[in-house]
């Protein structure tokens, strides 16, 4: 646990503080696109809660089924646009992305060390451990997050 308290730490100060700057935000700056390849903020906290979604089920079955553990991909833009993200209201995807993360962060708070070290096949001949998952999906968060921001601070920037 000492190798990812760092990371479960980043995912505790997320689940606290994205609420109020989501809050804070009118429905026109969550559901606009700044291009029509873009995600708008309402799909980017939707395909968070995807990637929420499917890596709790990776950071659950890593820790008992035979090494490496498969990994199961998912193509992200067919869930965001199946998952009609768009069209939903935010408290919706606030609470299912709040709802996930919060498991997350209870799963990843009581992996017993020694399987921070199970292996992982990504697939492509990609075979990492468990931590590494773990601190890649809180890293990937962080990223999109950090676009939500700077959209917030930019406004005619692209996402």
């Amino acid at each position: 646990m000492k190798t990812i308290k760092p990371t479960l730490e980043s995912l505790n100060h997320w689940i606290t503080e994205l609420p109020s700057k989501i809050d804070a935000l009118s429905e026109l700056a969550l559901s606009e696109r700044t291009q029509p390849n873009k995600w708008s903020i309402k799909e980017i906290l939707g395909h968070l809660s995807d990637s929420a979604l499917n890596n709790l089920h990776r950071f659950v079955s890593a820790q008992y089924e035979v090494q490496p553990c498969t990994a199961v991909k998912y193509a992200q833009n067919h869930w965001v646009e199946l998952m009609d993200y768009q069209n939903l209201p935010i408290e919706h995807i606030l609470n299912l992305w709040l709802s996930l993360n919060k498991q997350i962060a209870t799963v990843i708070a009581k992996i017993p060390e020694d399987k921070l070290q199970n292996s992982c096949d990504l697939g492509e001949e990609q075979i990492v451990t468990l931590e590494w998952i773990i601190k890649d999906y809180v890293d990937h968060l962080e990223h999109h997050l950090k676009q939500i921001s700077h959209s917030l601070e930019n406004p005619n920037s692209e996402r």
